[in-house]
């Protein structure tokens, strides 16, 4: 299909063929990853309504142009962007379409998001059974992605929690999918990054809670050695753990790290629940000590954001966890433990101009201890040293494009500036190496960097040959693209 030139329609054209639908100019805007280190001009259209999705899939075929679907904007890269063409905003698709508060089972359109999610339900007893650091993202792109949480490798991905959704392919038909009907499809879609259809409702099992709060015990651990033995010894039991990781240390003490494990309170154990269920109780605070608007907060940190800045803010939080907070249990909100990076309002702001990367993998439990060392000592030796490191437990699941394994991840926020973005990505490359030389994997939200080769190997050619027949099958005619799918899998894909 080929792309008509970016010209705007003449009056004359719009008076002879009125029957096509315009490419509207003025809908032209600019449309940006979420760590904010590359941005597209693209054409965005927000339907309300299936047949507005419609509409925007014909108007795109008319016009010939691709679509890239988007949800709340919060992928990293560049996994909702496509230069000069469609951007299918699905936000205004935010509608809650039935509610089951006896057995926690919801049905909601795309743009819904975790936020809105959970302030519909908890004060029911439920919260969602998977949950990404930010309260933003949007169901539609928590399928397209398939996101996982601090307790992976206790339930899975989201996908794990999906009852059924219903699919609307490019070609117009609604695919209706669970695990008993269309249940390859359905295995295929969740995970399969919006190139397959746009989902148009979502239908989710949620997790039965009965406190508003969660028990949460913090632990210091000196190296990355111990951190590895202390999840082992705690993921039997714990319902969350997750752990900070100070980058900047080196030596005996290369991967030391703040870690917490939280766990549920059992029926009984909360003498208000109907209080601490309550929405009031668990917004985030807007204040710091009540005093110092969070907004702000980033423009103190902003003098820091070098490696000197950052070594000595990693040295005081470190230190400060491993004498007054550690070994201590507190109970905090599920919004409060769940959504750290909506707790500073706009902390990503520290990162500009250049914005950042966040580079994740993922990688078996056997390989995982050297591989993250040596992450870690070639972004040191690179001078290229992560801000922030984020390490998980994982499990493997049943989708085809998944990034999980039986294993850990390790998240590292990377931050670019002009001199330093070509360094970033030949780092990117080693650390690739590292990452498929231990049999590990990667997560297309987080993904700025990755290269067609580095994609099909730990993808497999199998996998990659029937996702290429589900998307023949869905989108013949190959409208769905981004620039991450373009850049991984050619135009063809």
């Amino acid at each position: 299909m080929a792309v008509r030139p970016l010209t705007p329609p003449t009056s004359e054209q719009e008076t002879t063929s009125p029957k096509i639908l315009p490419l509207s100019w003025d809908r032209l805007e600019r449309v940006g990853a979420w760590g904010m280190n590359t941005s597209v001009c693209a054409f965005v259209y927000r339907p309300t309504t299936i047949e507005g999705i419609r509409e925007v899939f014909e108007i795109a075929r008319t016009h010939g142009r691709r679509v890239a679907l988007r949800g709340s904007g919060c992928s990293y890269g560049d996994a909702s962007l496509l230069a000069e063409n469609i951007s299918l905003d699905l936000t205004r698709m935010n509608r809650i379409l039935a509610w089951n508060p006896e057995t926690g089972v919801i049905k909601a359109e795309p743009g819904v998001t975790i936020r809105n999610l959970w302030q519909y339900v908890i004060e029911d007893g439920w919260w969602s059974p998977v949950v990404s650091g930010t309260m933003v993202v949007s169901l539609g792109g928590a399928l397209g992605m398939n996101i996982h949480g601090k307790n992976n490798f206790r339930v899975g991905p989201i996908g794990n929690h999906v009852l059924e959704f219903e699919l609307l392919t490019p070609k117009g038909d609604i695919l209706r999918c669970s695990r008993t009907e269309n249940a390859e499809l359905f295995h295929t879609a969740i995970g399969g990054f919006g190139m397959l259809g746009c989902f148009v409702s979502i239908t989710l099992q949620l997790k039965k809670v009965y406190s508003g709060h969660l028990s949460v015990y913090a632990f210091a651990t000196p190296d990355l050695s111990t951190l590895f033995r202390e999840f082992e010894a705690r993921m039997e039991t714990a319902d969350y753990l997750v752990a900070w990781v100070d980058c900047f240390a080196k030596g005996k003490a290369l991967g030391r790290s703040l870690a917490h494990q939280a766990d549920y309170l059992p029926k009984g154990v909360d003498p208000i629940p109907a209080q601490t269920l309550r929405v009031s109780k668990q917004e985030l605070p807007e204040t710091l000590f009540g005093v110092i608007p969070k907004s702000l907060m980033w423009r103190f940190i902003k003098p820091f954001s070098n490696n000197w800045g950052m070594r000595l803010i990693n040295w005081a939080k470190y230190t400060q966890g491993s004498t007054l907070g550690n070994h201590k249990t507190v109970r905090q909100a599920h919004a409060a433990f769940a959504f750290l990076l909506d707790y500073v309002p706009n902390w990503k702001f520290v990162y500009k101009p250049g914005g950042l990367i966040q580079y994740q993998s993922f990688v078996p439990e056997a390989t995982a201890e050297a591989c993250f060392t040596a992450q870690i000592e070639a972004c040191q030796k690179a001078g290229i040293v992560p801000f922030l490191g984020v390490f998980k437990r994982h499990r493997k699941d049943d989708f085809l494009m998944s990034h999980a394994v039986d294993g850990y991840s390790f998240a590292l926020d990377i931050p670019l500036t002009a001199k330093n973005r070509a360094r970033v990505w030949e780092l990117a490359k080693e650390l690739n190496r590292l990452v498929i030389a231990a049999g590990g994997r990667f997560y297309f939200a987080k993904d700025s960097t990755l290269d067609s080769q580095t994609a099909h190997a730990y993808l497999g050619e199998a996998a990659i040959a029937q996702f290429r027949r589900w998307k023949q099958t869905c989108d013949p005619e190959n409208l769905l693209q981004t620039d991450l799918s373009r850049r991984l899998f050619g135009d063809n894909f």
